[in-house]
């Protein structure tokens, strides 16, 4: 018993790391697109290969765990969630490559705006990402719950962003290619802040044994 749990914190902290890894590559996708920097996008297409390599180190040991431990109750929940958390980070850490990529196709044209709105939701989705594994690490469901509530907020920016790229493209047909790349850099950020609420559901799920997908979620009463 004393084994499983070691190896129950050794798959913990694999995930923490990846969780780690991908918040960073989230950052500098975002950081190459805004500063223009062809160096700092390369770093997040080296980092996919760790973030890849440690999905599958977590896939093998969880479902290892499961298949000779046959764990119930909590141990149960927490694998399963563990092993979609990992799912959900793998691919915020390709959605970080799709933003890298733009960030590249953007640097063979001049800005057609300051980038204001792009950057406070890459910020507001960072935030729900490590509050999601926040509450991962401390199984707090109040702030995998405060997770949930904030996915509103970014889709009203997409919504923002797209409005007023559809207006440039309108005004200005040369800046048809800019603004689609940007329409793309807005939609992966907002898939980003999707699997971020797939976490906090998982953390609910794995503190409450609720499951509160697909429902409206409300603040915890103190």
């Amino acid at each position: 018993m004393r084994h499983f749990s070691l190896e129950l914190e050794g798959l913990h902290e694999r995930l923490l790391q990846m969780g780690g890894l991908v918040e960073s590559a989230i950052r500098k996708s975002v950081r190459s697109l805004v500063d223009r920097d062809g160096n700092v996008a390369e770093q997040v297409f080296q980092d996919e290969e760790r973030i890849n390599q440690l999905e599958i180190e977590i896939d093998n040991l969880g479902t290892r765990l499961l298949a000779l431990h046959q764990p119930v109750a909590r141990d149960l929940r927490f694998l399963t969630a563990a092993l979609k958390i990992n799912t959900d980070l793998e691919r915020m850490g390709d959605l970080a490559v799709n933003i890298a990529e733009r960030a590249l196709s953007l640097l063979s044209f001049p800005p057609i705006k300051p980038l204001i709105d792009i950057p406070r939701m890459a910020s507001l989705v960072e935030a729900m990402l490590l509050r999601s594994l926040d509450a991962f690490v401390k199984g707090d469901a109040e702030i995998a719950r405060a997770v949930l509530l904030s996915d509103d907020e970014v889709d009203d920016l997409r919504d923002a962003i797209y409005k007023e790229l559809v207006t440039f493209m309108q005004q200005d047909p040369t800046t048809v290619q800019c603004a689609v790349d940007l329409m793309f850099v807005a939609r992966d950020l907002e898939r980003i802040a999707d699997h971020a609420t797939n976490i906090a559901e998982d953390v609910v799920y794995l503190v409450q044994g609720i499951d509160v997908r697909h429902r409206a979620v409300e603040p915890l009463e103190r």
